[in-house]
């Protein structure tokens, strides 16, 4: 029997792109809730990105928030948090002004960058957030607290590359994954989704058996494999759907919805 339920947000809970949470996906939330299921959202976004997407919900919701390094009620009160060393930011930061690629970081909830250009117009856009011009100086300033580091790049090549470099640089000394074909992460070393889980899971006397994880991109794959009764999207990327005995439908064909009646309710 399933006591936890854990979703990602975008191309899970929210087609890609999307504002707006389906009908069918807030009536299975509530339905969950209804039946005593407690209701998680994980996601890469900041807080601030994921609470306009909890509110939706109608319920209250716990959010893991920058892939598992801040867990937050959705009003407000702070259940955990996980920030990378200052060190560690700081180099990333000189790696990535080096090479003249993107890099963005997030302290107190807000979304820093260096420069505002087509990268931060993409994901301002994508996220419905607004960042904050600081230079690379002012990167440098702000890099006390920081929970993640998130870098744009133009094609899913150029990305991977950039996460390749990245582990052979910054391998053993941060966790590095990606949320989107284009965006390469950066948080505390242990920091994941999966992990956030377990400090859920511990508070709330659950077992692991009774959790259910679903999700559909790369910084998924470990909360899908850790718990008890893990789900691929129909739309996940491969390496999710090889890793995973259960796969929904997609995204747009109600597949998250499907999961909640076929293994929870």
């Amino acid at each position: 029997m399933i006591k936890l339920f854990v979703t990602d947000i975008d191309g899970t809970l929210l087609p890609a792109g999307g504002e707006f949470v389906p009908a069918k996906n807030i009536s299975a939330v509530q339905a969950m809730i209804k039946a005593g299921v407690k209701v998680v959202i994980a996601t890469g976004r900041m807080y601030s990105a994921a609470l306009p997407i909890a509110a939706q919900l109608g319920v209250p919701v716990p959010i893991i928030a920058y892939n598992g390094a801040l867990i937050k009620s959705s009003a407000g009160e702070i259940l955990n948090a996980q920030y990378m060393d200052t060190a560690h930011v700081l180099k990333l930061i000189d790696f990535f002004e080096e090479r003249g690629w993107h890099l963005q970081s997030y302290s107190d909830d807000v979304l820093y960058v260096p420069e505002h250009n087509h990268f931060v117009k993409l994901y301002e856009t994508m996220l419905k957030v607004t960042a904050v011009e600081v230079g690379w100086d002012g990167l440098r300033e702000r890099a006390k607290d920081v929970p993640k580091v998130l870098s744009v790049s133009d094609t899913p090549d150029e990305a991977l590359y950039r996460l390749n470099e990245c582990k052979k640089f910054f391998g053993g000394q941060v966790e590095i994954t990606r949320s989107a074909s284009h965006f390469t992460e950066f948080m505390a070393l242990g920091v994941s989704k999966a992990g956030a889980i377990k400090i859920l899971a511990d508070k709330f006397g659950v077992d692991n058996a009774e959790i259910l994880a679903i999700g559909d991109s790369e910084n998924d794959l470990a909360m899908i494999t850790s718990v008890g009764c893990g789900v691929a999207m129909g739309n996940a990327v491969d390496a999710v759907k090889a890793a995973c005995p259960r796969i929904t439908d997609t995204c747009e064909n109600d597949g998250f919805a499907k999961a909640v009646y076929d293994y929870v309710l």
